[in-house]
């Protein structure tokens, strides 16, 4: 743990070069903000407010989603859109696809935010899957997938449509391979234990990402993954004991902090150029810790798999 804690003490990332005030006038675009009601998707869908963007806010909980949208609009004087999301549920997902594809005709950016770390070990999603991976990984590749289709025709020469694909640290530190016996309920899964699951669903994140880019860079998606910074937020909400403490007293007060990096994927000039990249905080370009293509098509085809009957 000890030099867990120096490699992460390490990478405290420098002054940030991009900020808020950086991000272009944004009238005319739609995006979607998963996982938006707290946190850093807040802090993305705040930055977004205020440069003129038309924002769906993505949540599980209406309510909480609610105080969150009449927050913003005190903060911004604008106001975003509640689209309801369960990325534990594969049928909840198609249906707010639907309910957004039924709303808008164009998509040009999609953060797949939300994130999920240290459930307890028996929640499952609604269709059995590992709770972590299944919300992280499995619900937001089938809400991309959905959505593709306007993301393409939102496309044009010089201006993709971008996927920004939060990933984490730990991702870096010891993520590395998906163990496919421990997606479903297993022995496997339980001996892996919440934190070697919720590592694996980050690395699983730029896995699916950089296959993404690579399927549609050129179509015209720009999809990156990036390391957002370990910024204080609802992330660490399941957490106990020590391992609550040692997270808790390493991580950064500030959340505005972990929207800026992808702010920048979504937002700026330069990032039409970052597909198939990897970020790390505050807007720097990172070395890509998934670096097996036959490996992410793997994990591609099984995603398919999984949502071949929804």
């Amino acid at each position: 743990m000890g030099n867990l804690i120096s490699d992460f003490k390490q990478n405290v990332p420098p002054k940030p070069k991009f900020s808020v005030d950086d991000i272009p006038d944004l009238s005319g675009k739609v995006i979607i903000v998963t996982g938006a009601n707290m946190g850093i998707g807040k802090e993305t869908v705040k930055a977004l407010l205020q440069h003129n963007a038309k924002v769906y806010l993505a949540a599980r909980s209406q309510e909480k989603a609610k105080e969150a949208i009449a927050d913003l609009k005190s903060q911004t004087g604008e106001e975003a859109v509640f689209l309801q999301l369960d990325l534990a549920d594969l049928h909840s997902v198609k249906r707010a696809a639907e309910e957004f594809t039924q709303k808008e005709t164009q998509l040009h950016v999609l953060f797949n935010n939300a994130g999920l770390m240290g459930p307890p070990i028996e929640q499952l999603t609604s269709q059995g899957y590992d709770l972590t991976f299944g919300t992280n990984v499995l619900g937001h590749f089938y809400l991309t997938k959905l959505l593709l289709p306007t993301l393409l025709a939102t496309a044009a020469p010089g201006q993709p449509a971008r996927v920004i694909n939060t990933s984490s640290y730990g991702a870096q530190l010891l993520g590395g391979d998906i163990n496919y016996n421990t997606l479903k309920d297993s022995p496997a899964r339980k001996k892996a234990g919440v934190e070697k699951l919720y590592y694996q669903s980050k690395f699983g994140n730029i896995a699916f990402s950089n296959e993404l880019s690579r399927q549609y860079g050129d179509q015209g998606i720009v999809s990156v993954a990036l390391n957002p910074g370990n910024v204080k937020s609802g992330l660490q909400r399941n957490l106990t004991g020590l391992t609550k403490f040692i997270v808790e007293s390493l991580v950064y007060p500030k959340t505005h902090l972990g929207a800026l990096t992808q702010l920048w994927a979504g937002t700026s000039d330069e990032g039409a150029m970052f597909g198939g990249k990897y970020l790390w905080p505050w807007g720097r370009m990172g070395k890509n810790p998934s670096t097996n293509p036959v490996a992410e098509k793997t994990l591609w085809t099984w995603l398919e798999e999984q949502v071949a009957d929804i």
